[in-house]
């Protein structure tokens, strides 16, 4: 986050006498991480809505003038979300009470897709962090850890993404997708003082988790967790930087999530 902020310094300074200090910044490409919600947006299989959209107003007005206006109605947890700490967390953070600074930073792209395709029960383990690290060196503190499985290809069919394609409490026994082990999660926040984590599947617990302890790990230590990402394959490894801002829902759990990354000037 400091090299980027630098370098943007650095860059302001040189072109200063001959051209407007926002151009510095108009050059940097962004690649979206998020979802678009509508009707096809998946939710967690016991939500008893999904996304739903409302036509208020929409068409030519008496006035000649053309005019929309719509309202909707989502859970907090469902397509490209953040779960805020007091999700499984009593008396930790709500989505208003984050700080910038936990939504914003240097990102690493861990890839287990390999064995998460290979196995819908897999839990990335820390072994599969220190393997990223001794090709990468040591995950920076204050990190953004993504991990991508490989399962975002398979988003827009619930049966693939969850193992099931059952809606209700009869299919949460049939959950079957990656996730990150709680080890790992215990690991990252202990040795690497990530700063939060997300990933290209529903939950950041397995789809087999009973007592989601990873989240519980997470959110525990007031880190917010980042579910259902998209397009993570466009990433690379490293040299990443990420925003990912939140509807600001006041003493929410979760929140429709806009997330969005950058790479950084090497």
């Amino acid at each position: 986050m400091i090299r980027l902020f630098f370098l943007c310094i650095a860059g302001l300074a040189a072109c200063s006498q001959h051209s407007s200090p926002v151009s510095s910044f108009t050059d940097l490409k962004w690649i979206d991480l998020s979802y678009g919600y509508d009707s096809a947006t998946l939710y967690w299989p016991n939500n008893i809505k999904g996304f739903e959209h409302f036509t208020e107003a929409e068409g030519k007005t008496s006035s000649g003038y053309y005019y929309s206006s719509y309202s909707f109605c989502t859970p907090e947890h469902g397509g490209t979300h953040l779960d805020a700490p007091i999700h499984f967390a009593e008396n930790k953070l709500t989505v208003d009470q984050l700080p910038l600074t936990s939504l914003t930073g240097n990102a690493i792209v861990i890839d287990v897709s390999r064995k998460a395709l290979a196995n819908r029960d897999y839990q990335v383990s820390i072994e599969d962090i220190e393997n990223w690290e001794n090709e990468n060196k040591s995950i920076p503190g204050n990190s953004i850890v993504l991990f991508r499985t490989g399962y975002g290809r398979f988003y827009s069919d619930r049966e693939k993404y969850f193992g099931t394609p059952k809606t209700g409490l009869e299919a949460i026994p049939e959950l079957h997708f990656p996730g990150i082990s709680p080890e790992a999660a215990q690991w990252l926040v202990e040795k690497r003082n990530i700063k939060s984590l997300g990933l290209d599947t529903p939950s950041m617990d397995y789809g087999q988790s009973k007592a989601f302890k990873t989240h519980q790990i997470l959110l525990g230590s007031n880190k917010p967790g980042f579910e259902n990402l998209a397009n993570l394959d466009q990433l690379p490894l490293k040299g990443i930087y990420i925003v990912a801002l939140p509807m600001k829902i006041a003493k929410g759990s979760g929140a429709p999530l806009r997330i969005i990354a950058t790479l950084i000037p090497q």
